[in-house]
């Protein structure tokens, strides 16, 4: 088949019905190339066996992935740029670089405004800026709160490891390993316990394997059916150690499987496979199917914490890391990982679907560039902390009435 043919055929002009067939027919190519390759038994990734529900999305939710994955991508490059050339800036990151379609492609899926009775919920652990920009919060906020702000999301209170705005259904970050996907599960018993059709999203790194939480969660979701999805972000490391290390399995899909959990690996490097997925596992949850597992495999091009290794200007950190005492990853292995770009690959889908032209996607790239670029300079313009507003919040203020006790 002539791939380059295949594609010619689409454009916008040409009607939606020749569109999304041409979309199905380039998933069946993928599939049948070997682009998308089964990676463990029942849950292979071949888009055929996830199902086709990218292409029925629109080009403006098509481009719409594209800007998410790029606000992403450009926020974490240009905190990354702050932190190595600014000595005024305060702020820090887990850097969530190189695992864009992830939280793109889920909360893709989700309800990300009106009421807060009717929205998702979504709950994050390390590297919530990504979460949190793929839920929708306010980036030159969240840019404030990252470098300790007052006029920041939460007041400069919570800078990157507590990142909150529940006006988006983005509830927050933990700074510990393990209680997000405890706390998400509770949300989604409220949500049961109401008759309500919202679910609730917990992001996970491969490390909450090892904590209990992982298992009592995933037991207490089958036992009671919960709208949780549990989306399982495998980027090989533990801070310094492989996974392999602390996990037996291959896929750690497999634990949740073990539960009697619809469970999926995807190939977290591709936006519309991890759509697909989360579009299937949501459907299920709001029509009372219980939870889900996916297991999008990724990979971090920084470092686990801050910018270490890294250069300004440049995407990536290689080498030595002085936290881990060691370079604990191949160079060879990241810059392999970054041959499978989210970015690039996003890219390619939607110039091979004639949604865009490549000039265009290059015009929206430095779009958001300059978008970011004029969020941190606001940012940097806003008043910072004072030692008094650490007083705030801690005890009632204002009269407080009485309680009647018996």
């Amino acid at each position: 088949m002539d791939h380059e043919a295949n594609m010619k055929v689409v454009s916008p002009e040409q009607g939606g019905m020749l569109a999304s067939e041409s979309r199905r027919g380039f998933l069946k190519l993928a599939a049948l190339t070997g682009a998308v390759a089964a990676v463990s038994g029942h849950r292979a990734l071949a888009n055929g066996d996830i199902g086709y529900h990218a292409k029925d999305l629109s080009d403006d939710k098509l481009v719409e992935l594209y800007r998410t994955i790029l606000k992403i991508r450009w926020h974490e490059r240009t905190q990354a740029d702050q932190m190595l050339t600014n000595p005024d800036y305060r702020g820090y990151n887990h850097f969530y670089a190189g695992q864009e379609a992830v939280a793109t492609g889920v909360c893709a899926t989700l309800r990300n405004s009106g009421p807060f009775d009717q929205i998702d919920l979504v709950y994050s652990s390390h590297r919530p800026s990504g979460h949190a920009i793929a839920k929708g919060v306010d980036i030159p906020k969240m840019c404030a709160e990252n470098d300790f702000r007052a006029t920041g999301l939460n007041g400069g209170y919570a800078a990157e490891m507590h990142l909150s705005d529940p006006s988006v259904g983005f509830i927050g970050a933990d700074g510990m390993i393990g209680p997000a996907p405890v706390i998400a599960s509770g949300s989604a018993f409220a949500f049961r316990a109401r008759e309500s059709d919202q679910v609730a999203v917990v992001f996970a790194g491969d490390g909450n394997y090892a904590a209990p939480h992982f298992h009592s969660t995933l037991n207490n979701a089958k036992l009671l059916d919960l709208p949780l999805i549990y989306v399982m972000e495998n980027n090989l490391y533990h801070q310094y150690a492989h996974y392999s290390y602390s996990c037996p399995h291959k896929d750690i899909a497999d634990a949740a499987a073990a539960y009697g959990i619809p469970s999926r690996v995807v190939d977290g490097q591709d936006v519309l496979q991890v759509y697909n997925a989360a579009k299937e596992a949501v459907d299920r949850a709001r029509a009372g199917g219980g939870p889900s597992f996916i297991e999008a495999k990724t990979y971090r091009y920084y470092n686990h914490w801050g910018a270490p290794g890294a250069k300004a200007g440049e995407l990536g950190a290689f080498g030595y890391d002085p936290l881990a005492i060691t370079s604990f990853r191949p160079e060879r292995e990241v810059r392999a990982w970054m041959q499978r770009d989210p970015v690039d690959i996003a890219r390619k889908i939607l110039v091979d679907w004639g949604v865009l032209d490549s000039a265009r996607a290059i015009e929206i790239e430095a779009e958001i560039k300059a978008e970011i670029k004029d969020a941190f300079a606001w940012a940097s313009e806003q008043p910072l902390c004072t030692p008094e507003d650490g007083l705030k919040h801690v005890f009632a203020e204002g009269t407080v009435p009485a309680r009647q006790f018996g």
